[in-house]
């Protein structure tokens, strides 16, 4: 099955979301931590058949640029330098689609390593 062509892709700065429609009606709102969290990168991924990588602390993250790599994808900068995942509409029309579960897997995964969406704050005491 061919995936249905991107027909709009606006991002919100403001609710840090990405909107996304495509030729078959479908229209998704991604946050920003969603894409970053399940970018395509070999660092989130893994290299080979290895457990994608967890991201956490991601919360708070934003886009800074997208811009179109070639016409099968989106090249994504977010705020904490991770640039390097190609986003295909194929993948972004999947992730879309299954939005829900693999946020409920990635919150279920976060818990139990002990992890939070959290960005880590680093506390400084004067002496």
């Amino acid at each position: 099955m061919t995936t249905p062509a991107s027909t709009k892709v606006h991002y919100h700065k403001q609710s840090r979301e990405l909107a996304l429609a495509f030729s078959d009606g479908q229209s998704f709102r991604l946050s920003a931590e969603y894409l970053r969290v399940h970018s395509p990168s070999a660092e989130v991924r893994g290299h080979g058949m290895q457990m994608p990588i967890l991201q956490y602390g991601k919360k708070d993250v934003a886009i800074n640029n997208i811009e179109g790599a070639g016409n099968y994808a989106l090249k994504i900068t977010f705020d904490d330098g991770h640039d390097s995942g190609l986003f295909s509409w194929d993948y972004l029309y999947n992730i879309g689609k299954n939005q829900a579960e693999l946020w409920q897997m990635y919150l279920d995964r976060l818990e139990k390593e002990g992890r939070t969406r959290e960005t880590a704050t680093i506390q400084i005491h004067q002496l």
